[in-house]
């Protein structure tokens, strides 16, 4: 092999070793920024990564909104009428958050089974719910359009 042949070579694996770093680094990025969707059965079978970010969703349960006098602290429970997840979020909620109606969560969920929101997100509108809430409820065996009845009629987005 002659000496410019060995040059030429030696650039082409750098510039291939460098590319092949480059890609690495990207997905290695991408990776720790991807919000995955649990919901509450998905989390209680243990699908769900411990202290990385995710959302998780479902239905604020009846009379578990428990807010801090003192403070902007709220605690709730989350649920897909399987299991219950049990939401602490510090912060101001949106303005049409409340009980019986579908919300996604942004947090990380801790060793002990606790979800520590940084970010609630709530219907639109009172004929909204998000479609992963309803997804997962209809993974749980519940027609969404069904549950929508027995909380003031509201349309579930994609049901009939």
């Amino acid at each position: 092999m002659t000496p410019k042949r060995k040059q030429r070579l030696f650039v082409i694996l750098g510039l291939v070793s460098l590319a092949a770093i480059a890609v690495g680094l990207t997905l290695y990025a991408l990776r720790a920024n991807i919000n995955l969707f649990f919901s509450p059965i998905q989390i209680a079978a243990g699908e769900a990564p411990i202290e990385r970010q995710i959302r998780a969703g479902g239905m604020v349960k009846e009379g578990s909104v428990s807010r801090n006098p003192d403070s902007l602290d709220v605690e709730f429970v989350i649920t897909d009428f399987v299991e219950e997840l049990d939401v602490h979020y510090s912060g101001i909620l949106p303005d049409l958050f409340r009980e019986g109606q579908g919300v996604v969560v942004v947090g990380k969920l801790s060793e002990s089974g606790h979800f520590r929101a940084d970010q609630v997100l709530a219907k639109h509108d009172e004929n909204y719910m998000p479609s992963e809430v309803a997804e997962a409820l209809e993974a749980a065996g519940y027609s969404p359009s069904d549950y929508a009845d027995k909380y003031t009629g509201m349309k579930v987005e994609g049901a009939d």
